[in-house]
């Protein structure tokens, strides 16, 4: 889950997520006041389960791992669920790959109960129908990978059950590389409790969490004990918010999300009937590239003709009327695409999943009134699992609420990319670059990228279009589409191709 830069008037994706206001344990405000320490709490149970070739026996370890400054000092408590197998013998050299959301604001229940638990909730597959009232279904994840690698949840400061304690403040964790330090931190605390640190080790981030995996691999070779990452699997990327941020006068962005209206508008049958969906969304991107780039560079000195050929293919392309396309001066923002493909029918498809439909009350707003149908279709459903899950699998009785999103976290966070104290000219965040230097300090480290041909936040062209810079390695890239949206997984029959995916490449020897 990814918010949408600062900048940007649009309602941030973390709101979408999460219409409702919630209140944050041990908010931590700046001030003088000391918070308890608490001796840090561990819930251990013991688990078999089919996973892969047969069954496995696991032991589920869910707890709080503190993180302390370099004078000693306790400042936050992190929150994190392991599956360790326990069959596979002590001495075993085994992978352990660290999975978390994004937001920022969100914990890690969205891949922890969406796609790679060991029980995962089942909401409708195929975007026809929201989640309903309780109870939801759970059930055994028979395509988990917990038989060639161990996973570690892991909830970020302000989510979860991850808190501020001590002489702890939130400022402390809330920014992009604040809470960068804090994950590593972290990581390097986990392998250490756990003697993994000559084990395979892998991080596997959806949206936002792609920003801080890449920001995280950097971190990890620096601070005198440099861990070397196996591989990073990008779920919805995004590393560049010029791609990723729907706003007026953002050129990138209007390029970056074009492959993906075209592929919403196919899969709605308002576009490229004629053709497949790949095929479709490959016209799509050579237009862009060739036709499009060259004319928005052009802006008022495109000349009459060319631009009536420019409003015809964007007609063609996004299923939109050519007189709409003229009057918004060739330049499509998502929010009006998502009231204007289905106006006529009174829809509004989603932004985290273009498949999801509306009938919101106010039929002529130029954006979506009442959130994202992508996200209120399934919230309730992963909520109430995963307590229902923690209290009767895993045992767990905390005393605060488990936060599966933190709205207060955003409207806090500090997007500087450098410290406080240094000066900073805003511009869109992107840790892109942290990545290419990750990927040239360590020759080892491989990239598979996961994008939903429907996701109209974290497009799959701004995938494309980020990693083929920033001086990325491109010989150690693996490109995977599917077609659904931002959580592709929620797609029934996207689910076991996702998890196959990730298997080939957490297996592959290089």
């Amino acid at each position: 889950m990814k918010t949408m830069y600062q900048i940007s008037p649009l309602p941030i994706l973390l709101i979408l997520l999460t219409p409702i206001s919630l209140s944050s344990q041990s908010e931590g405000k700046s001030s003088d006041t000391i918070k308890p320490v608490p001796e840090p709490k561990t819930f251990l149970t013991n688990h078999t389960g089919i996973f892969g070739a047969g069954e496995i026996s696991y032991d589920a370890i869910a707890s709080e791992i503190p993180l302390t400054t370099e004078t000693g000092d306790t400042t936050a408590m992190i929150w994190s669920v392991a599956y360790v197998r326990s069959d596979s013998g002590k001495n075993r050299i085994r992978p352990v790959t660290f999975v978390f959301n994004g937001g920022p604001g969100s914990a890690s229940v969205w891949l922890h109960m969406g796609l790679l638990g060991p029980k995962l909730v089942k909401v409708p597959g195929n975007a026809e129908a929201d989640d309903g009232s309780p109870p939801y279904p759970i059930v055994n994840n028979v395509h988990g990978l917990l038989d060639i690698t161990d996973l570690v949840f892991v909830d970020p400061v302000g989510t979860g059950y991850s808190c501020v304690v001590g002489k702890g403040k939130v400022e402390d964790f809330w920014g992009l590389m604040e809470d960068a330090k804090s994950i590593a931190q972290f990581i390097r605390s986990w392998i250490t409790v756990h003697q993994r640190w000559n084990h395979p080790k892998y991080i596997a981030g959806e949206s936002f969490g792609t920003t801080r995996a890449a920001a995280v691999a950097h971190q990890l070779m620096s601070g005198g004990q440099d861990v070397a990452l196996n591989g990073l699997v990008m779920i919805s990327q995004a590393l560049d918010y010029a791609g990723s941020t729907s706003d007026h006068y953002n050129i990138t962005s209007y390029l970056t999300y074009l492959p993906s209206m075209a592929a919403t508008a196919w899969y709605h049958k308002k576009a490229g009937q004629d053709l497949s969906l790949s095929e479709f969304a490959q016209k799509a991107r050579e237009f862009t590239y060739d036709i499009y780039g060259p004319a928005l560079l052009k802006g008022s000195l495109l000349n009459s003709s060319d631009r009536q050929n420019i409003v015809d293919q964007l007609s063609y392309f996004t299923g939109l009327d050519p007189h709409y396309i003229d009057q918004s001066n060739l330049r499509i923002l998502v929010p009006r695409f998502q009231k204007e493909l289905m106006r006529d029918e009174g829809i509004t498809i989603g932004r985290l999943d273009g498949r999801y439909k509306a009938r919101e009350a106010d039929l002529v707003s130029e954006r979506p009134t009442i959130g994202d149908p992508a996200s209120y279709s399934i919230s309730s459903a992963y909520t109430a699992a995963l307590n229902q899950y923690f209290a009767d699998d895993l045992k767990i009785k905390m005393d605060r609420p488990y936060l599966t999103s933190n709205s207060k976290i955003y409207t806090k966070w500090n997007w500087k990319p450098v410290a406080k104290t240094s000066g900073w000219e805003p511009s869109y965040v992107n840790t892109a670059p942290l990545l290419g230097e990750a990927m040239r300090k360590n020759s080892d480290l491989r990239v598979l990228i996961l994008s939903g041909y429907y996701d109209l936040i974290t497009p799959f062209f701004d995938a494309e279009y980020t990693f083929a810079r920033n001086g990325i390695v491109q010989d150690r890239l693996i490109f995977k589409y599917y077609e659904g949206g931002h959580m592709m997984y929620t797609h029934a029959d996207d689910l076991p191709r996702v998890c196959q995916d990730m298997r080939a490449f957490l297996t592959e020897k290089d």
